[in-house]
């Protein structure tokens, strides 16, 4: 009976986990990017970027602030975007979702027809605090 008991309670502390503690620097993963193929300055490209900020001060209400940044990896334009504020100013709580960023046609870039792209991607928070850098998959973009 003594061994069941002390059986049950090992398999109890050994369920109980402890929450991990989440970074007040923002975190985000890429998730997708589409179209596949993308015709030359006509398609917009959109990206799906999953984000996670331990304490909530992600995003901005004002307009002449970027704090998305996406560079074309063939050439090294940089694109700067907004992300709206996404919780109250001065809270801290913990955010997490997905949002989309699009870019409205992009040319090729060398003689050829079609060209392959892929984008690198970070976002700043209020505090200044510089996220993790992600790269996108490849597309083609084609006459």
């Amino acid at each position: 009976m003594r061994i069941l008991i002390c059986l049950l309670f090992v398999i109890l502390l050994s369920s109980c986990k402890k929450e991990e503690a989440i970074s007040e620097i923002p975190t985000i993963a890429f998730v997708s990017i589409l179209p596949n193929t993308a015709q030359e300055y006509l398609d917009k490209i959109i990206i799906t970027i999953s984000y996670t900020d331990g304490d909530g001060n992600l995003g901005e209400n004002n307009p002449d602030i970027k704090n998305l940044f996406v560079e074309d990896n063939r050439n090294g334009i940089e694109y700067q975007f907004r992300i709206p504020e996404l919780s109250p100013n001065g809270s801290t709580i913990v955010i997490e979702g997905n949002f989309n960023v699009t870019i409205n046609g992009t040319g090729i870039t060398n003689e050829s027809s079609s060209q392959k792209v892929e984008y690198s991607i970070y976002v700043n928070d209020r505090a200044g605090n510089k996220s993790n850098i992600i790269t996108t998959s490849e597309i083609t973009i084609q006459e």
